[in-house]
């Protein structure tokens, strides 16, 4: 059974699925206004590695993860209440829309992800096209005293209404002091520690709410498509660890107080980059991108194999070096797959996968689990043909491609983001015998490259 450590509960806790079927995961997802770098691709590696580990007991995962496509964000690390969008501050230097650079910038981070083999969530909404749930979530919050509006169209969540505040952080209300940022406390507030859940404001990238004009804040965002896309009982929240205070904070507070109870069952956190010793971030130049890996000749699955080497709570210093030697195992790995595979196939090593496994599920012990898959490499009382079937086994957790030298493997079938919602609709529909309806959202899936065939037993989809 896989266990991960809890950043709330501070200890290591076993996953076990609120619905005892489906483990259900949160991601927060990027802000669309630049290329991603390596630091911040190795967040969402996390999920993905999740994923993979509970397959690996037969336990499905849905995954969410949201797009940010309209953001408040100054820096990676802290929200200034007086600071402009970050799409709109990239569109104005690159002389687009915003619009454009959301979706610029959104295409350029699913390829990333997919080219270090991070497998698509079942869900990706956009915040630009979830206003209407962030409205409904703050109008809930404000009538049951937990938020307030104010005369500019603002509406700011009332921080001491949620006692247990702090919890994942340790960052407890009574000894927040006011943001350095913001010149004195904001006298819109009730509390200098409240909140923004919504921002009045007469510019691009606004709507209209009962309290007038506006955008949203970050927090609410992530609150509203969670229990959206995922419901009030959401098993795993992943992010980095900068985003465990304000963000992670800001929302449990929100989700908790609209639903009346914990949410979110565990909060997992992964740990920073450094490159070449130093915090990878724009503001520094100290900034590696994937494209930058591949200009230098490198397989950009030299970047995920450098990543499982570390514990993904351990920070991690990445150079040169270490991702030409990551390519380097990558080659000589796929090199002796291919050799073994003309050996005749065996029965997988138990052994060797078994300790592979209790490291994946101990806390996603990747640097373990890679010292055995090496210690098989050089174990030649194995048969070739049992060496081949247990790599390729681990490599559905490791995600290398391993067998990109003898012809990769079919891929498995993923829905593409909002189709499941439609199959589900078209099931209903053609229960309730709603042929028309059935018919529309037919057509609406083969527009998202999924063919839906009906049977005595159902529809099926490819």
């Amino acid at each position: 059974m896989l266990r991960l450590y809890d950043t709330r509960s501070r200890q290591l806790e076993a996953i076990v699925p609120a619905n005892g079927r489906v483990v259900r995961l949160y991601a927060c997802g990027p802000t669309v206004y630049r290329y991603a770098h390596v630091g911040n691709l190795r967040s969402y590696l996390l999920p993905d590695l999740i994923r993979r580990v509970l397959e690996q007991s037969r336990v499905r995962s849905v995954i969410c993860q949201n797009i940010t496509d309209v953001g408040h964000l100054v820096d990676d690390d802290e929200i200034d209440p007086s600071g402009e969008d970050k799409v709109l501050q990239q569109a104005r230097r690159e002389g687009r829309s915003a619009l454009e650079i959301a979706r610029f910038y959104e295409d350029a981070f699913r390829r990333d992800l997919s080219t270090l083999n991070v497998r698509t969530p079942e869900y990706t909404p956009r915040a630009s096209e979830s206003i209407d749930l962030m409205i409904e979530l703050i109008a809930k919050l404000i009538e049951m005293g937990h938020a307030y509006a104010v005369e500019d169209g603002s509406v700011f969540f009332d921080a001491r209404s949620f006692p247990s505040y702090g919890e994942i952080s340790g960052n407890r209300l009574d000894a927040l002091k006011p943001g350095h940022r913001v010149e004195g406390v904001d006298p819109r507030k009730r509390f200098h520690a409240d909140w923004a859940l919504w921002k009045g404001a007469e510019r691009e990238m606004t709507w209209e709410t009962p309290w007038g004009r506006g955008f949203p804040g970050w927090h609410i965002e992530c609150s509203a498509m969670s229990l959206r896309f995922l419901g009030e009982h959401i098993d795993i929240h992943t992010g980095g660890k900068d985003l465990r205070f304000p963000h992670h904070e800001d929302e449990r507070a929100q989700s908790n107080a609209s639903a009346g109870h914990d949410v979110v069952k565990h909060w997992v956190h992964g740990e920073h980059l450094l490159f070449d010793g130093r915090k990878m971030a724009k503001s520094t130049g100290n900034v590696l991108l994937l494209s930058d890996v591949k200009d230098a000749g490198l397989d950009p699955l030299a970047v995920r194999l450098a990543f499982l080497e570390h514990r993904y709570r351990q920070q991690m210093n990445l150079t040169w070096d270490t991702l030409q030697a990551a390519d380097r195992t990558l080659r000589r790995w796929r090199q002796r797959v291919a050799e073994w595979a003309e050996s005749p196939s065996r029965p997988i090593a138990a052994e060797y996968a078994a300790r592979a496994r209790a490291a994946f599920d101990d806390d996603l012990d990747t640097p373990a689990a890679l010292r055995v898959v090496r210690e098989l490499e050089r174990d030649e009382t194995v048969d070739p043909g049992s060496r081949f079937e247990t790599f390729l086994h681990l490599d559905h957790v490791l995600g290398l491609d391993l067998s990109i030298d003898i012809g990769k493997p079919p891929a498995v079938p993923v829905l593409p983001p909002g189709a499941t919602e439609l199959l589900e609709a078209r099931a209903k529909a053609r229960d309730a015998k709603d042929w028309p309806t059935s018919d529309r959202l037919r057509d609406e899936l083969a527009t998202l490259g999924v063919k839906v065939t009906d049977t005595p037993d159902g529809q099926t989809w490819s």
